[in-house]
């Protein structure tokens, strides 16, 4: 046989191979979830592994630890050498240390997203707003979904200001900021900033630093935005600390939230969690499951599980009196369930990566693709 001939051979088996994993993966996921389709375009990868890496503190601190014994002044030479470093860091980083300083000091982004209308995308983006802002959080709520905000009308507001009219620069920020229920703050309109490529230089440098401004105000700000297919969207979602897929278990729903996953994944995504509306926590985990295997093994990206929310009646009556759920029954089990989802979300606040604020990394988004 010749070398040709048998590398040929390798390589027919090598795709043979590849076509029968994604087969076999389909049919799995096809049998617990009938009437669904991934569009798998991409091939299989193995997991990443990433060292654990320790910062200089906790290595002397473990090292310390170690030691059997301790002879008198081993313990005030070394405070004497950690003030000495403690000095020749603020002397030659001052600005390093500024700039972390002013990272800590942001608010945590949490974009809520979804594939299609009608899964209760806003109802969990203003009542998670609410649940973080009862465990003692500074919230913002800000209105991203395109021409459909209505995150006013849920609270029983009325806002006609909103963020468009800054962008013209007929209001300031503060004109358009509303006070929410629950001890939150609501921005409509933030839809606006996609305009704001088209408006003079000194219009967008004085927008973004009250924008800069605003997010060092709170703790957390969270982005009711549209569907995450749309590439205006995709420049809200992509910005944020964490994107939350809302989904419900209607084969549609999840096979458009995976659509909305493969159209984000390459954005350079911080964290991804999918989160099932209206559905039991059993059937949503089997669902969570799937959706995160799938992506692992096509996409290369880890999408983690936000959990999910029961259907509760309750949640239906607080639309039709304009009362949020977090207000009106707060004791209702799908109330209970985004209580939960709250301290989550809080918990990988204090272990956020100091990333650049949301608003000046949306801006960096907005210019690259309007290029």
């Amino acid at each position: 046989m010749t070398p040709g001939k048998i590398q040929s051979d390798v390589e027919t088996n090598d795709s043979t191979a590849s076509v029968s994993a994604q087969t076999r993966l389909m049919s799995l996921i096809s049998s617990s979830t009938p009437s669904i389709e991934f569009d798998t375009t991409g091939t299989p990868d193995l997991p990443e592994t990433r060292p654990v890496l320790k910062s200089p503190a906790i290595l002397e601190l473990t090292s310390r630890e170690s030691k059997p014994s301790e002879r008198p002044g081993d313990r005030f030479r070394s405070d004497q050498a950690d003030i000495l470093r403690g000095m020749i860091e603020q002397h030659f980083h001052p600005v390093e240390k500024a700039e972390n300083d002013q990272l800590s000091n942001r608010a945590f982004t949490i974009a809520v997203t979804s594939g299609k209308g009608g899964v209760g995308k806003s109802l969990i983006s203003l009542n998670l707003a609410l649940a973080i802002a009862r465990e003692g959080a500074r919230v913002c709520l800000i209105d991203a979904n395109l021409g459909l905000g209505n995150l006013d009308l849920l609270c029983g507001l009325n806002g006609y200001w909103n963020l468009s009219h800054v962008v013209m620069g007929s209001r300031n920020l503060s004109d358009v900021i509303l006070s929410g229920p629950g001890g939150i703050d609501l921005i409509p309109g933030a839809s606006g900033l996609t305009a704001l490529a088209d408006c003079p230089p000194a219009a967008q440098q004085t927008l973004l630093r009250q924008m800069k401004q605003l997010e060092e105000s709170y703790d957390v700000l969270i982005l009711d935005t549209g569907t995450g297919i749309h590439s205006a969207v995709r420049r809200f979602v992509t910005a944020a600390d964490l994107v939350l897929v809302i989904t419900t278990a209607e084969p549609t729903a999840i096979a458009d939230a995976y659509a909305t996953i493969k159209a984000i994944h390459d954005d350079d995504v911080s964290r991804l969690e999918v989160l099932v509306n209206q559905c039991d926590a059993e059937y949503a985990h089997r669902i969570n499951e799937r959706i995160s295997q799938t992506a692992k093994m096509f996409l290369h990206k880890t999408v983690a599980a936000a959990g999910s929310i029961p259907f509760d009646p309750a949640m239906v009556n607080t639309v039709l009196r304009r009362r949020p759920l977090m207000v009106e029954s707060p004791q209702s089990p799908a109330a209970q369930s985004l209580t939960l989802l709250a301290r989550r979300m809080l918990t990988l606040k204090d272990g956020q990566i100091r990333r650049p604020h949301f608003f000046e990394r949306m801006w960096n988004r907005l210019l690259n693709r309007s290029a």
